[in-house]
């Protein structure tokens, strides 16, 4: 069995334009002085991080990993969740979505997702090159706007949308078996790969690939109403990430899980803080080490009630706590008797 390494913190929810949150070495002296020991890096702000020179330049990596390793810090993965999301886009996010490009494409389809795809194509290399085994990202979707089986969809439609998503990311995940990485997508509500079953469907579109993985995170499977331990007896071999995340389901006699068109706070179902919602982080975290997990506990902090600055303090020894040191003896050992096979023999009454 395997200790499952952690703390560690996605930078996503904390970047912004103010000390120590605009730079990298700012925000891990930050993330450090709170007891992360990795962090999980988006790649959509060259400020933060230059993806495109990670990928070309085995020196800047270097320097990068240096300058973390100095503070106590490791990089877990590097996330390509807003252009993994580009990949594939329905017409009706167009102008929602539009935000997540590089200014140079918006407004243009196709070349942004042109743009999308080289992107987590950087990725690969920029993860090589920083001794990455794993990459989170988002699938993207051409069929959520008809996830509900109303009004009645045509005969296919979800076959041809899931043969296109794979034809978009077969040569994604090309790059990424080049790279010696596997992808975990996280399976979120918006993309059409949200379940066990969305991913069982992608998988199959592509050949069964072996760097098709997932990103697990069972805060999203708990707004669904999934059961999300039985999901890691079933997918266990293809989860490669772990998001941290908490959140509670209370439905009422008035909203259950499509929350009404209502606001964070008040859906039935909400992300919240660790420790203040429904997961049960220990049987998680009891999985995780039966299933030699070999990656990062990392907290991925989004909640509708607390400050995100006290969400993060309270998340490493939160994590921290959750973490099982393996054994490396079985806990009867005391009472072993040795190996004896005639002994075993004669216990069962065989042989002469």
């Amino acid at each position: 069995m395997k200790t499952i390494k952690g703390p560690a913190i996605f930078l996503a929810q904390f970047l912004g334009s103010k000390a120590p949150f605009n730079s990298l070495p700012a925000i891990a002296d930050w993330a450090a002085s709170l007891g992360y020991k990795g962090i999980q890096v988006p790649t959509s702000d060259p400020a933060i991080f230059d993806l495109e020179k990670a990928a070309q330049s085995q020196d800047y990596c270097d320097e990068i990993t240096g300058m973390l390793a100095e503070k106590g810090i490791a990089i877990t993965e590097l996330s390509t969740h807003l252009q993994g999301q580009l990949v594939a886009v329905h017409p009706a996010y167009d102008a929602q979505f539009d935000g997540f490009a590089a200014a140079h494409v918006r407004g243009n389809p196709r070349a942004r997702h042109e743009w999308a795809v080289e992107q987590v194509k950087l990725a690969a290399v920029a993860s090589r090159r920083l001794g990455l085994s794993a990459h989170a990202s988002f699938s993207g979707a051409l069929a959520w706007p008809y996830f509900y089986a109303w009004p009645q969809r045509p005969a296919g439609l979800v076959e041809d949308a899931f043969a296109e998503l794979a034809r978009r990311w077969t040569p994604i995940l090309d790059v990424f078996e080049e790279n010696g990485v596997d992808i975990g997508y996280e399976l979120h509500p918006g993309e059409d790969l949200h379940d066990g079953v969305t991913f069982e469907r992608f998988l199959e579109a592509t050949g069964n690939h072996a760097r098709a993985n997932i990103l697990y995170d069972p805060s999203h499977f708990v707004l669904q109403q999934l059961d999300y331990l039985a999901f890691l007896d079933i997918y266990h071999e293809r989860v490669k990430c772990f998001h941290v995340k908490d959140a509670e389901f209370r439905p009422s006699g008035r909203s259950g899980v499509y929350g009404g068109y209502q606001g964070w706070t008040e859906r039935p179902g909400r992300f919240r803080s660790l420790g203040d919602g429904q997961v049960d982080f220990a049987q998680i975290f009891s999985k995780m080490a039966q299933y030699d997990f070999e990656g990062w506990a990392v907290l991925e902090w989004e909640c509708a009630l607390k400050h995100p600055e006290v969400g993060a303090a309270e998340g490493a020894p939160f994590i921290d706590r959750h973490i099982i040191r393996v054994t490396d003896k079985a806990f009867d050992d005391f009472a072993d008797t040795g190996s004896d096979r005639a002994l075993n023999a004669r216990l069962m009454g065989i042989g002469d």
